[in-house]
């Protein structure tokens, strides 16, 4: 290993592939490090153009995953939003079941979804079981369930709330649900103090 401080990694472990006299060379150590940073960039260049082809890893290239799939691109929107709505996409590619149902909105909202037939009166039910209050990116899921699910169903939405039992075992007062400037019907999760 070089003698020199070398800031490169792949210029440091070029390094180790020369005769150890090189160690001490100045010479060899700032080439070696140049070289090395120009590896460095290259490897950086090619894992951030790797990470577009996989939808839970892209960044930049999220617009095109939006092109192919016929998705409107929103770029507003934050990166994960944009990722749930691509695989939601890709999910809801087959025969319409309760599962792929189920597996959409999943997609959209990182949690447990649970999903309720009502043959009876040609709807379903989509309750939200991890998520607290509404999820944020809701209108892009109903969009998705609406262009999947067969005509003659209806859809309805269903949300987990903070009860009044678990905050009271949280140890919250109505004191300081006041201290929050808001009425109890207002009050969201990550609200309280």
């Amino acid at each position: 290993m070089s003698n020199i401080p070398m800031s490169s990694i792949r210029g440091k472990e070029m390094m180790t592939y020369l005769p150890g006299y090189y160690a001490t060379s100045r010479i060899m150590s700032t080439n070696m490090d140049a070289q090395g940073t120009e590896l460095d960039k290259l490897f950086q260049a090619l894992d951030g153009t790797l990470e577009q082809y996989f939808v839970t890893t892209a960044t930049w290239g999220l617009d095109l995953w939006e092109r192919e799939l016929g998705i409107p691109t929103d770029t507003a929107k934050p990166i994960d939003q944009r990722r749930s709505v691509i695989l939601s996409k890709i999910r809801g590619i087959g025969t319409v079941t309760v599962s792929l149902i189920k597996s959409v909105s999943e997609a959209y909202d990182g949690g447990t979804v649970e999903i309720t037939v009502h043959p009876e009166v040609y709807s379903f039910t989509v309750k939200f079981i991890d998520t607290r209050g509404i999820p944020p990116n809701l209108d892009d899921l109903k969009e998705v369930i609406e262009q999947i699910k067969p005509a003659h169903l209806v859809v309805e939405y269903s949300f987990t709330y903070l009860s009044y039992g678990e905050l009271e075992s949280s140890g919250i007062t109505f004191g300081g649900i006041e201290s929050t400037g808001k009425k109890f019907g207002e009050l969201e999760i990550w609200d309280i103090p």
